[in-house]
């Protein structure tokens, strides 16, 4: 059975054209490394790069999007599967199943829900074993909430060991390390 890593990020390009790249080469190194692409569907923005980029390599991309968001995030035509959805809770669900790990770039409020939920999920064993969480920290994009989840822990609201199942990373390389590490 074929491994694949759910990629978190935005249907928008952000400003900084490092962002587009990451998302580019995380794509891309995924299909390299033998692993699918599970991911929102989109082909705009971060999503879209991801997409494109793990195709162009020979890899498996299987989107999930919302037949509310068909207008918004327009809807990636080459994937090897789409599903449409009815909503919002049944894209996540069928991300999260499809998932062996989580990948998360930089993105806005979606992202984050989608990143606080898996990791969520992780810690009331809801995804039925531990699945592997790695924010690819774009030029440090991700500092803020990294400092934040330590800040957390060391308030004794986050227990050490859940804070350790989010790794972060600063390269696409780097990502897939954490997450084949498990």
């Amino acid at each position: 059975m074929r491994r694949r890593i759910c990629v978190f990020c935005g249907s928008s390009p952000g400003v900084d054209p490092a962002h587009r790249a990451a998302a580019a080469e995380l794509g891309r190194r995924i299909a390299e490394a033998g692993w699918g692409v599970v991911y929102g569907g989109a082909s705009v923005g971060l999503m879209g790069a991801v997409a494109d980029a793990a195709l162009a390599a020979g890899g498996e991309v299987i989107g999930v999007i919302p037949r509310e968001l068909f207008a918004a995030e327009v809807p990636h035509t080459g994937l090897s599967e789409l599903h449409q959805v009815p909503d919002m809770h049944a894209r996540k669900a069928l991300m999260y199943d499809r998932a062996d790990a989580f990948a998360v770039l930089p993105g806005g409020l979606g992202t984050l829900e989608e990143l606080f939920e898996a990791a969520t999920w992780n810690q009331l064993g809801l995804h039925g074993r531990l699945k592997p969480i790695a924010l690819l920290n774009v030029g440090g994009f991700y500092d803020p909430l990294i400092h934040l989840l330590d800040h957390a822990t060391s308030a004794g609201f986050v227990s050490p060991h859940w804070r350790a199942t989010i790794a972060d990373a600063a390269t696409a390389a780097e990502v897939l390390d954490r997450l084949a590490a498990g």
